[in-house]
């Protein structure tokens, strides 16, 4: 329990922004020895954890949750994960009854609950969405239309002002397909680290989409990414525990796919699509985010800047690697300039929607806004689910001036969309005209369809970090989701089990088994001496350099 001595009655007037400068930003990025989610701003406390007191004026308290005993479900760590996880659950709390003049007690689950708009009781879930949810009659999916009278707008012509409030139909399917792309990203991905192939894609890009049911969508891909960072994040990119492994740098990213001749008459354009690879859990931000800006441009050019572990993983390349002699933005838009080429000499209109989760949501906006520079006229859209803050006001103003269009997805209780930054952000924008523009705080850029836990029925309340960032549940939110004024939709399709896919949010009144999604025997098979042993690759899924890149 976190003990908090009151000495001063907090003070009226708002902390002194004017003082801050970028060498405050160790203090207020970095951890304390306690909790890092939320912060706590008192003008003059006393906190006590693991016998280490500190005492500072209008202190910003950040909690960093390091609990060993506390679990959670992770997304989408496979059964024979090596790395550590975390869990803080919260059942229904009572407030508690510790008012002695010596301290006040916290109850964390409950303050950080309370912060991310999560309640812990429940409706009753109707008879009708019960049924609805168990009858294996009802299709997944609603019969495809044809959008192209609409193709500019669900690109984001008119920031999607329109489309939102209520969500259209068509562009609720176009962001859920989108949401699919990236979901590949982490179906496809070997996260097992006893695999000599763990970090690679576990499928050639030939048969990627067939092996994940995607061929229904009618693209084809036509390019793999890698990445490598010189920044060392150990939890961002995956290593195999092998000692000969196909590579020691380089992970897949992500892939380059574009749209076949009857998706193209369907949605009014020649749609090619970059869906990136995020992260596997909430809380390897809190241990690898290096919440550090530095100069999007090599020559001090521009304002802008961008966090410092993102725009290296977009960006570096080493030729002593195998799979990234060329870095992940040199790959990706070699094949994005080859594709419009092509197509628009063949006369065709050509867009770019760039896509991604988590992680894959901050290369996705670095990608778009390299695109948009590098190729005129070219129609570049970002639809990203849970990601975090990327750049300063500058980079989102290079954004829109490159006429980019950005439609976030975001999960009110989510906390990686609060990062970096979870102070010091776009909320002190009303403080500009006493501090000026600051060009080391982070600022969110483009138009937010906001998506709430509890509008859905069938989630759980608790408290659940890696269940509120599963892309998953995001999907089964913006499915279900009308407008801001409107419940969850009683006719939404999307099979409510996948949401427990890699996770445990589904309500235990639906019997769907919690991270039911696994690889049988942990990849163990039998071989014909009766040995256990990995399973091993076919010729066509072992990665290669020469083929995939």
């Amino acid at each position: 329990m976190l003990h908090v001595k009151p000495s001063t009655p907090v003070p009226d007037k708002p902390l002194n922004y004017s003082k801050l400068t970028e060498t405050h930003l160790p203090l207020l990025n970095t951890s304390f020895p306690i909790i890092n989610i939320i912060y706590v701003y008192s003008s003059d406390i006393q906190i006590q954890c693991n016998s280490s007191t500190k005492k500072h004026p209008y202190f910003l308290m950040a909690l960093t949750i390091r609990s060993t005993t506390i679990h959670h479900h992770h997304h989408p760590l496979p059964p024979n994960s090596t790395k550590s996880t975390l869990h803080l659950h919260s059942t229904t709390q009572t407030r508690p009854q510790h008012h002695r003049h010596s301290g006040i007690s916290l109850n964390i689950p409950s303050i950080i609950s309370n912060l991310l708009h999560i309640g812990t009781t429940h409706n009753s879930i109707p008879e009708l969405l019960l049924t609805n949810s168990t009858n294996k009659q009802t299709p997944t999916s609603s019969p495809k239309e044809n959008i192209s009278s609409l193709q500019p707008e669900l690109h984001g012509s008119t920031n999607w002002s329109p489309l939102l409030n209520p969500l259209h139909p068509w562009l609720r399917r176009e962001i859920i397909k989108y949401g699919e792309f990236s979901q590949a990203t982490y179906e496809a991905f070997d996260f097992n680290p006893f695999s000599e192939y763990c970090g690679s894609c576990l499928y050639n890009q030939s048969r990627l989409f067939e092996i994940l049911g995607l061929t229904r969508h009618g693209y084809n891909v036509t390019e793999y990414i890698y990445a490598m960072s010189h920044v060392e994040l150990p939890k961002w990119l995956e290593r195999s525990l092998h000692a000969d492994t196909w590579s020691k740098d380089s992970n897949w990213m992500g892939y380059v796919a574009v749209s076949d001749d009857t998706e193209t008459r369907r949605i009014g354009c020649r749609d090619i699509v970059v869906a990136w690879r995020g992260t596997v859990s909430p809380s390897e931000w809190l241990e690898d985010l290096q919440g550090k800006l530095e100069p999007l441009g090599d020559h001090g050019e521009t304002d802008a800047k961008v966090e410092h572990g993102f725009f290296s993983i977009y960006t570096s390349k080493s030729d002593a690697t195998r799979y990234n002699k060329s870095s992940a933005s040199e790959q990706v838009m070699e094949e994005i300039k080859r594709l419009v080429a092509y197509y628009r000499g063949n006369g065709e209109e050509v867009s770019l929607t760039v896509t991604g989760h988590s992680l894959g949501g901050a290369l996705a906006l670095l990608n778009a806004h390299e695109a948009a520079r590098s190729i005129p006229g070219l129609p570049v859209s970002v639809i990203s689910f849970g990601a975090p803050r990327v750049g300063n006001e500058a980079f989102g103003d290079e954004i829109r001036d490159l006429g980019v269009k950005v439609l976030r997805v975001v999960v009110k209780q989510d906390m990686v969309p609060k990062l970096p930054g979870i102070f010091l952000n776009e909320r002190i924008e009303k403080l500009k005209a006493v501090t000026g523009e600051l060009e080391w705080i982070y600022k969110h850029v483009g138009l937010e369809l906001n998506l709430n836990i509890k509008a859905s029925p069938y989630l759980k309340h608790g408290f659940d970090l890696a269940g509120f960032h599963n892309l998953e549940t995001y999907l089964h939110l913006v499915d279900g989701y009308v407008s801001e004024q409107a419940g969850y939709r009683l006719n939404a399709r999307r099979d409510a089990a996948l949401v427990n896919k890699y996770s445990g949010m589904l309500r235990s009144e639906l019997k769907i088994p919690v991270c039911w999604n696994q690889l049988a025997n942990k990849g163990m098979v039998r071989n014909a001496y009766g040995r256990w042993v990995q399973l091993e690759r076919t010729p066509e899924d072992i990665p290669s350099p020469h083929r995939d890149c």
